[in-house]
């Protein structure tokens, strides 16, 4: 199975081209500049190199969320766009189990999570077979962690933000807290595009962001439509 798999849902943006199942090429960076103008070229570059044509694609794979609003909008827009144009499947994966499946051989738990500012995160839990613990929330990290810390066993925690919350990690869970080295809290594209191509695809027009919670400017409308 031939799949291009896309993930711009946060601060890093990958992609890849998986031929008959074999990972023919990948493309990921951590930089500050736009998804929105980067994600084209990359996608265009990565296909000649592997020498995929668009009419090669059996489907593609897209890393919808939860994350950066913008991001997960530009995400989508593509895939689904591509999806439509070359009359092909695409099929929606969750960023955080993204990011989870780094720990994939981890014997534990498994916990990716994203900033979510105001000390809150988006965050799930997995097991070693990435099968749901606890399912994925919008929650305070210092709450999940109490949750995380009455399990009394190892978690191994991933997350590009790591940094932002490593002190109060091991503070609440200790020896337990599990904290990889850098290459392992970064989604990998292939791994994504891996995921896909056991998954059955949706409907097309269903496929929709995964926020988790509303973006604040939403939020901000209802509650004057409700107060009105």
């Amino acid at each position: 199975m031939n799949i291009l798999a896309i993930d711009t849902s946060n601060y890093v943006m990958g992609v890849a081209v998986l031929r008959d199942g074999a990972v023919a090429g990948e493309y990921v960076t951590n930089i500050k500049k736009n998804h929105s103008i980067r994600l084209m070229p990359a996608i265009d570059q990565l296909m000649r190199e592997t020498g995929m044509k668009p009419d090669e694609l059996d489907r593609i794979a897209v890393a919808h969320g939860p994350g950066s609003y913008t991001g997960v909008r530009i995400g989508l827009a593509t895939a689904k766009t591509m999806a439509w144009t070359l009359d092909i499947p695409v099929v929606g994966i969750s960023s955080l189990e993204a990011v989870a499946r780094q720990g994939a051989f981890f014997d534990g738990y498994v916990c990716p999570f994203f900033d979510a500012r105001r000390g809150l995160v988006y965050t799930g839990l997995y097991d070693q077979e990435m099968n749901v613990v606890k399912e994925e929330t919008n929650v305070l990290m210092e709450d999940w962690l109490e949750e995380l810390a009455a399990l009394e066993a190892p978690v191994l925690f991933v997350s590009q933000d790591l940094a932002v919350h490593q002190d109060l990690i091991v503070e609440k869970l200790g020896d337990n807290a599990v904290l990889p080295s850098a290459p392992y809290h970064f989604a990998r594209p292939s791994i994504i595009a891996a995921v896909a191509a056991d998954k059955e695809p949706g409907n097309l027009h269903e496929l929709v962001p995964n926020y988790l919670r509303l973006p604040e400017a939403e939020a901000k409308w209802l509650e004057q439509q409700r107060n009105k």
